[in-house]
């Protein structure tokens, strides 16, 4: 399956959450599943639903596609970390997510962009690759040509998330510091890891 490019708000209703990463927008006006029978009473879901969900939560929100998601899952699952608490990590260690997280970018899918079209650093080299994955004491910045790009000055005055507290950011250079890694903690919506990792137990 390939990353998802369709109506964002769509797919937050049908999971019945809020996924920042994915749209600014939120589905509090209309918090009922898509169609003409969104607001049905539900019927009681199968433990392979509940999996699945949990599932897409993680994957639409960071933006990767189902081999991307796979293979973290299975680097997860080689750490000597707990698999849930590892993947969440990585998930969030992503060069899109954290130029995200520290207000870069409205949304993962624009930070991705922003990192694909090089106007970012890291450690003072140019990076354009967004699955690139962030280390204790490193360092992201907007080249210099990119500094007083608009979208990133409009994102910085509007940011809907507050950066968290594993990173350290300097508002005169627009620098971002990773202090330390993420937790599981991290993660700007409720999931369900344990479920995420039952649901690929059986099929990998």
């Amino acid at each position: 399956m390939s990353r998802y490019t369709g109506p964002r708000v769509k797919k937050m209703r049908a999971l019945g959450v809020d996924l920042p990463g994915l749209s600014r927008k939120s589905i509090e006006r209309r918090p009922y599943r898509p169609g003409e029978h969104g607001q049905a009473r539900r019927r009681k879901m199968s433990d392979f639903g509940k999996q699945l969900q949990e599932k897409q939560k993680l994957r639409l929100n960071y933006g990767l596609s189902e081999k991307q998601f796979r293979r973290l899952v299975a680097e997860a699952r080689a750490s000597k970390d707990a698999t849930g608490q590892k993947l969440l990590e990585l998930l969030e260690r992503r060069l899109d997510n954290v130029v995200f997280r520290a207000g870069l970018a409205p949304t993962i899918p624009a930070a991705r962009q922003l990192v694909a079209h090089g106007h970012l650093t890291v450690n003072g080299r140019r990076t354009d690759i967004p699955s690139f994955r962030v280390r204790e004491g490193d360092v992201i910045r907007p080249r210099e040509k990119s500094l007083n790009l608009q979208s990133i000055a409009e994102s910085l005055g509007e940011m809907s998330l507050i950066r968290p507290e594993w990173m350290e950011f300097d508002d005169k250079k627009r620098t971002t510091r990773i202090g330390m890694l993420p937790t599981a903690s991290s993660v700007p919506f409720p999931v369900d890891v344990q479920l995420v990792v039952e649901y690929y137990s059986k099929r990998m």
